[in-house]
């Protein structure tokens, strides 16, 4: 059992999806992680710009420093209405001049630094940015650095971020799909050769022998060599097999023919009564042989024909009065009143005449010799779409528990030894093979009846 693999358009589309996807994802990561940066900035610069506010009210009156702090500031950072503000200032002895002493200096312990510090840490439980700045006092009654130390809360910048990582995901979404689409119209571009591959192979006749010429890209030309490889080697398969039924014809039946001849031969001279006997059953033999070679030989170019030679119109009445005049010999032994009834205007068909010949022929043959005791009838009928043949005998009939069986190849042999069960199983091939059908109608008042069934042409035959 062959496994059913995904299509090449799937494959790739899943492929190129998976890596849009990926690159959306870090897309997306980078998004967020800018995002926050960019938040942290603005906000940043709004936290010092408050504490640069803040170190400039810080002023030394009668050797102690003083503070007055500016509204200004706090509106700066009341700009974030989300968020909590927290400060302390400390005076150059390092003890709190106002604010939160709770509030921790970035840099205790440390080296004071001469730069302003900006970083993340947490107060009362909660996540806060802090800035530090300093601001050196040059009174003569006092020396040194004044820290100003504001932190903010955190909610205004985060929703900064999320609205800027929004604001990504729809570009980075637009843009994928936009991406999805030009992938969709670009592989299908791209395997459009392989379509066109596909409707030539697809829309040839099943009897082209030619090689395939179709236009493809170069990693579709070992594709295409391969099959023409194919094709070629059954090309010559098929001339192999035509060669070997024709002379295999020729080789069979001209010495049947012969030996056939030569027991008729003997037949006439004088023969002892026990050799008689004996040479009447080589006669029927060797006639059995024959009729068995020529029908066997008949089925093989039945066969060859079906998938070798293309249907043409065919005039069903013409060749039911060939094929009834090859089946009803003069030299045959009992009188059968032979009857034809055929419509005025053509009967056609679409099919093979040779194969329609052969099918009609061994109806009519086997009416001759296993049916029609003194009377066969052919009636040529157009019924609606179907063209219909019916070849009527008076003969003992076929029981309908054999019907089926008469059908098959070598199904259902005559009793006498005469038949070898091909007539039959080679008319209802050549007529399935047709779009038709080989059925029977039960003997009643009149006879029994082999009906084939054809699709009609009408328009062909006016």
């Amino acid at each position: 059992m062959v496994r059913r693999e995904p299509s090449l358009f799937i494959r790739l589309f899943v492929l190129i999806a998976l890596v849009l996807a990926f690159g959306a994802a870090v897309l997306m990561t980078a998004a967020w992680y800018s995002a926050r940066e960019a938040a942290d900035e603005a906000y940043d610069r709004l936290l010092l710009g408050a504490a640069y506010q803040i170190a400039d009210a810080i002023q030394v009156q009668d050797g102690q420093p003083e503070i007055e702090l500016p509204v200004s500031a706090f509106e700066l950072l009341a700009l974030s209405d989300r968020d909590r503000i927290f400060y302390r200032v400390l005076d150059p002895a390092g003890e709190t001049l106002t604010g939160y002493e709770s509030l921790d200096d970035p840099a205790a312990g440390a080296q004071k630094p001469d730069k302003a510090v900006v970083e993340d840490a947490r107060f009362g439980g909660e996540i806060v940015r802090v800035a530090r700045v300093s601001r050196r006092l040059d009174d003569p009654q006092m020396r040194g650095e004044a820290v100003v130390i504001v932190a903010q809360t955190v909610e205004a910048r985060r929703a900064l971020a999320r609205d800027l990582t929004f604001r990504s995901f729809i570009l980075v979404g637009a843009m994928g799909l936009i991406a999805i689409g030009g992938m969709i119209f670009a592989v299908r571009r791209a395997l459009a050769p392989i379509a066109r591959l596909e409707a030539a192979i697809r829309q040839r006749d099943p009897l082209d022998l030619t090689l395939i010429d179709v236009s493809t890209p170069r990693e579709l030309a070992p594709f295409i060599a391969e099959i023409n490889g194919f094709i070629e080697r059954l090309r010559i398969r098929v001339e192999l097999m035509q060669q070997f039924i024709a002379d295999a014809a020729h080789q069979l039946r001209t010495p049947l023919a012969a030996l056939e001849a030569q027991v008729e031969l003997l037949s006439g001279d004088e023969v002892a009564p026990a050799g008689r006997k004996h040479l009447a059953r080589i006669q029927s033999r060797t006639r059995q042989l024959s009729r068995l070679t020529n029908q066997l030989l008949s089925h093989a170019m039945v066969a060859h024909r079906e998938r070798a030679i293309a249907n043409s119109a065919v005039d069903l009445t013409e060749l039911t009065r060939r094929a009834l005049d090859a089946a009803i010999p003069d030299t045959l032994e009992r009188d059968i009143l032979v009857t034809l009834h055929a419509p005025p205007a053509p009967l056609i068909v679409s099919g093979d005449p040779v194969n329609l010949a052969e099918a009609i022929k061994n109806i009519l043959d086997n009416a001759v010799r296993h049916g029609a005791a003194s009377r066969l009838t052919v009636r040529l009928l157009a019924r609606d779409d179907r063209a219909i043949v019916e070849v009527e005998d008076d003969g003992p009939g076929i029981a309908r528990d054999r019907w089926a069986r008469v059908v098959q190849r070598f199904g259902s042999p005559s009793s006498d030894g005469k038949g070898s069960g091909l007539g039959l199983s080679i008319a209802a091939e050549v007529l399935a093979a047709h779009g038709g059908a080989l059925s029977f109608v039960e003997k009643g008042t009149f006879g029994f009846v082999v009906v084939m069934s054809l699709s009609h042409n009408p328009a062909e035959g006016t």
